[in-house]
């Protein structure tokens, strides 16, 4: 059983975005690897930019700039 675990920080992603993701991530493994799509798991964590660092600083620190 594959299990695939995106991550993702920044802007939120829409329901047709993961929609996507979860085709895409699903097709590369049955393309790539030969695994049956029926079996393969596709988890989209969205992860808040305050729960996600770089270099002993938080994103939300690096970007606080961009918001």
């Amino acid at each position: 059983m594959p299990y695939i675990n995106i991550r993702v920080t920044g802007k939120p992603v829409t329901k047709e975005q993961k929609k996507q993701l979860i085709s895409g991530a699903t097709q590369l493994l049955v393309d790539v690897l030969d695994k049956d799509p029926e079996t393969t798991h596709v988890v989209i964590d969205e992860v808040d930019i305050d729960n996600w660092g770089v270099n002993n600083f938080q994103y939300s620190e690096l970007h606080k700039d961009n918001k």
